[in-house]
């Protein structure tokens, strides 16, 4: 129903920037709120950011916050999320996720649709 592809995964040094794209095919993209959430090696899968369907209601994680920046654009139906001064600790495979809805819900505790996810590696 809802096929997300991401995009703009690399290696780059600590401070570099990087921006992830994710193409959504689906046809009422405005009705999804769309969402961030990446893995490390060895640790569970942790969010990272969300944007409501409008384009509002943007949250980070503590861990990303005044650094990583989501965004979306209905028309083209892509999110976004634009990272900032990396850190090694952002090394993981980064996933993106669909839930139909104003806000994106806990995963599980919906109907989630996700990506097959990009790597992301902050060298030191």
């Amino acid at each position: 129903q809802v096929q997300l592809v991401e995009s703009g995964g690399g290696l780059v040094q600590t401070g570099g920037s990087l921006r992830l794209s994710c193409a959504a095919s689906v046809r009422t993209f405005d009705m999804y709120a769309m969402g961030w959430f990446r893995q490390a090696p060895g640790k569970e899968r942790e969010f990272v950011a969300s944007i409501g369907w409008s384009g509002s209601n943007t949250r980070q994680s503590d861990s990303v916050k005044g650094r990583f920046t989501i965004s979306r654009d209905n028309v083209k139906k892509t999110v976004y999320l634009q990272m900032n001064d990396l850190k090694p600790e952002d090394t993981a495979v980064y996933y993106c996720a669909a839930d139909r809805g104003p806000l994106l819900r806990a995963p599980g505790a919906g109907h989630d649709y996700w990506g097959q996810g990009t790597q992301v590696t902050v060298s030191s």
